[in-house]
């Protein structure tokens, strides 16, 4: 069997952490989008069809042509004019069934494989607020009978999560397809077209969907598979007067130094210097080679990242090579404890989050005594001035 992965958008909703890398290659804990649902895939199907555009060098130098015995084919969506269209591109590779799924949502196993009980299926989960998604509608028996986006009064709680067992037959609907009010063609249309003849059922999810839409979904997607941690690993060396709590995992050649506390569940990776005298809370992730000695909390720290002096880093998504100087703060939360909202593609929006830190692109350095706001982004390479306060996105 096979599988077609969405993975050639440029995701600007995810600026500035995807300004220097594809999504996908985003970790989430510490695995890229694209690893865990290799994973996922592993031992169901033995080649995976990478439909690839933005930055699409860095996928294939990471990946190569194979993955765990399966094979990884790439095809060049050269215009992103949405799913159908990537689906598009492989009608001459398919025949038969197969599965086509989101490259940026983390799914599990247990799902594909419930998926796959169908001979067409779609994957969804209920949710509090349908009007955020596109959701199927259903019959008594689980089969599709519409499909609404956004909808602005109730008609199902059930959200397109992205990923769908489908064969052939989705191409003719898929050549027939008009572009959405996005100006794109949609792959959930052409199969609630298939719904109006064939059996098509929604499928619940019984594992994981994390959707990584926005930068603060890096932060819910480690909380949710950090949660899952029952013990502690520890491969790195502890100095005396060390203090760790709740389950951690500390990365081979990593040190933690002397007077530094540590709260899991945590994870850091391989070749970090913590401390002395850092204070890593709950829910961080800090990646490979990083120096910290800051206060850290539910923020998640990419690769080679400095840290060395005393400052606060809280809710925050900080980029590869970036140096955090001496009294950095990143407020996080409201006076009046409201819903924080930021910018995105120059509108304001809800993040759903009270707490809410700063998102930071690679090679940034801040100044000494820098402050900024709450869902405040810099740009990759920008600097701050010493006593900065960053009130506007720094692009």
């Amino acid at each position: 069997m096979k599988a077609v992965m969405f993975v050639a958008g440029k995701s600007t909703r995810t600026y500035p952490l995807t300004l220097t890398k594809p999504k996908i290659l985003l970790n989430i804990v510490d695995k890229s989008l694209l690893r865990h649902n290799l994973e996922a895939l592993y031992g169901i199907v033995d080649e995976v069809i990478l439909i690839v555009g933005y930055r699409k060098e860095m996928i294939q130098a990471r990946f190569g042509s194979s993955f765990s015995g399966m094979r990884l084919t790439y095809i060049e969506q050269k215009e992103q004019l949405g799913t159908g269209h990537a689906l598009m591109q492989t009608r001459y590779l398919i025949n038969g069934r197969f599965i086509a799924m989101n490259g940026d949502d983390v799914y599990s196993r247990r799902d594909v494989r419930n998926c796959l009980r169908y001979k067409y299926s779609c994957l969804a989960r209920r949710v509090q607020d349908p009007s955020r998604f596109g959701v199927w509608v259903t019959d008594n028996e689980g089969r599709i009978r519409d499909f609404a986006e956004k909808p602005g009064s109730y008609v199902s709680s059930l959200a397109n999560c992205g990923l769908y067992v489908l064969d052939e037959k989705i191409f003719g609907e898929l050549e027939n397809l008009r572009k959405s009010e996005r100006g794109e063609y949609e792959v959930n249309e052409a199969i609630n077209n298939l719904a109006k003849y064939e059996d098509v059922y929604c499928v619940q999810v019984r594992g994981k969907w994390l959707p990584v839409s926005y930068p603060w979904n890096i932060l819910e997607a480690n909380h949710e598979l950090l949660s899952d941690m029952k013990q502690s690993y520890i491969f790195g060396q502890i100095e005396p007067g060390v203090s760790i709590k709740g389950n951690v995992y500390i990365g081979p050649g990593t040190i933690v130094k002397s007077g530094s506390y540590i709260e899991g569940p945590a994870h850091i990776g391989r070749n970090c210097v913590i401390g002395p005298g850092a204070y890593v809370r709950p829910d961080t992730v800090i990646e490979e080679g990083c120096m910290i000695r800051a206060e850290v909390i539910d923020s998640h720290i990419m690769k080679n990242t400095k840290a060395k002096h005393h400052s606060y880093i809280g809710h925050s998504v900080i980029g590869e090579n970036a140096n955090i100087a001496a009294g950095t703060v990143t407020a996080d939360f409201r006076h009046d404890g409201s819903e924080h909202m930021t910018m995105i593609n120059g509108k304001l929006i809800p993040t759903g989050r009270r707490k809410l830190g700063a998102f930071i692109g690679d090679f940034v350095k801040t100044g000494i005594n820098t402050s900024i706001y709450p869902g405040r982004k810099i740009w990759p390479e920008r600097t701050t001035l010493p006593g900065e306060v960053v009130d506007q996105d720094k692009e």
